[in-house]
């Protein structure tokens, strides 16, 4: 009896690919990593091309807004369709149009008659297209694992699926860039969408019930406005997001500069430093997929946003390239639970029904706020240069990292008087 259930705690104990159990899992798993890769070198590309083009930081700003801003006007709508309607099935529409997307702007390259404002004008195509892919994609992982307790290490794995392919996507763009021009990058990330489509055509997921809708669209945005108000925990941990985003997470749309004019490097050394990022956040990635259930990821947030303030603030006025690769790694790792712990609290806290809204609400929080914040740090740096930018950038961080340890403070003193209340209630009813 003893041996037995030693055996089945060995079978139930979560470790860092628990998740790779599920047939579905594996199969989004490996689509999206080969498409992700695909996507981070057409964004390499685009950096560098903008930035080549017109030399200018507003113009690397610009492109960020112009990629990301549509995720922040349309999100409540994809949130509340990806809640309505089959997810499956959007997400499938979604991948089929970002290959469309992928291919025009291949051959508006190719053709080699192209300025910075048709390069924008399909990042902005993109941009909508994500409002309904992300809270379709995100929402549908809870629907892959069959066994919730997986979840949590599912949704890590995920974050390490999307850093990875961060750290392999700008290197392998940065050697394409300058050995074989940028039509190679973007024509590349067209046909990686292959695999990803093929992915979820194999995936099998049981058929879900027709559900008949009494209220409009817009009101099922309103409803998940209420809901979102009404759960404090997740708006503190939203808003914070979306002040990260804003303020702090626009730093990567000065990469290029640094390697261009600050380490008198090529597109190879703004794909190394971009990697070193992605590296450093996929280590972070790993960590979260292994953490034990029950681990306190409020507090591991509060502290890597520390971390990633810090990491920020040491690379920021850094002159030695090997030393700005470690700060760059260090960033990397404390910026992966931004997007990590605040996706696990959001899926694995809100009620089923809420779930794609409120990942739109992540989403406009994260995809939303850093067009924005790129517009803002772009504009900031053309006055005060950019190292001083991305020190202002990592100071907002330590800031915000304090804010949170302040909220968990506070909880548990609320928590405690609760407690000691309750206590004293049942010493009445006892009397």
């Amino acid at each position: 009896m003893i041996l037995k259930t030693t055996e089945e705690k060995k079978k139930s104990k979560i470790t860092t690919f628990t998740a790779f159990k599920s047939r579905n899992y594996r199969l989004y798993f490996v689509g999206q990593s080969l498409s992700l890769i695909g996507t981070w070198m057409q964004k390499t590309a685009v950096s560098w091309v903008v930035y080549s083009l017109t030399h200018s930081k507003f113009m690397l700003g610009l492109s960020l807004f112009a990629s990301m801003f549509p995720a922040f006007v349309f999100s409540f709508v994809g949130g509340a369709t990806a809640d309505r309607y089959n997810r499956y099935r959007l997400l499938l529409i979604t991948q089929i149009a970002s290959m469309v997307q992928a291919v025009l702007l291949t051959l508006l390259v190719l053709s080699n008659h192209y300025n910075v404002w048709a390069i924008l004008s399909l990042s902005f195509i993109l941009g909508i297209i994500n409002a309904f892919d992300v809270p379709a994609r995100q929402s549908l992982v809870n629907e892959l694992i069959e066994d919730k307790k997986y979840l949590n290490n599912a949704i890590a794995l995920n974050s390490s699926m999307v850093n990875l392919s961060r750290l392999i996507g700008p290197a392998i763009a940065g050697f394409i860039l300058e050995k074989f021009g940028d039509v190679f990058c973007f024509g590349l990330n067209a046909i990686s969408f292959i695999a990803v489509i093929t992915s979820v055509l194999l995936i099998k997921l049981p058929p879900q019930k027709v559900q008949h809708h009494t209220k409009n669209i817009l009101q099922d945005v309103k409803d998940g406005w209420n809901y979102l108000k009404e759960v404090k925990e997740l708006k503190f941990i939203i808003s914070m997001l979306g002040l990260i985003a804003l303020f702090v997470l626009p730093y990567t749309t000065m990469i290029a500069v640094y390697a261009k004019d600050i380490f008198k490097g090529t597109a190879s050394t703004f794909g190394i430093i971009d990697s070193m990022i992605g590296l450093g956040a996929f280590g972070g990635a790993l960590f979260l997929a292994s953490l034990k259930p029950g681990s306190n990821l409020r507090k591991i947030l509060a502290i890597n946003t520390l971390l990633f303030g810090t990491g920020l603030v040491l690379f920021s006025h850094m002159h030695s390239y090997p030393l700005a690769l470690a700060c760059a790694m260090l960033t990397g790792f404390g910026m992966m639970s931004q997007v990590t712990i605040t996706n696990t609290l959001v899926q694995t806290t809100v009620d089923p029904n809420m779930r794609g809204r409120m990942i739109s609400f992540y989403a406009m929080a994260f995809f939303g706020m850093q067009p924005l914040g790129g517009l803002i740090v772009g504009s900031v740096s053309q006055l005060i240069g950019v190292p001083n930018t991305v020190l202002a950038e990592g100071c907002i961080a330590l800031l915000i990292g304090l804010l949170h340890l302040r909220f968990l403070k506070r909880n548990k003193v609320k928590t405690i008087q609760m407690n000691m209340q309750t206590d004293a209630s049942r010493v009445e009813v006892a009397s």
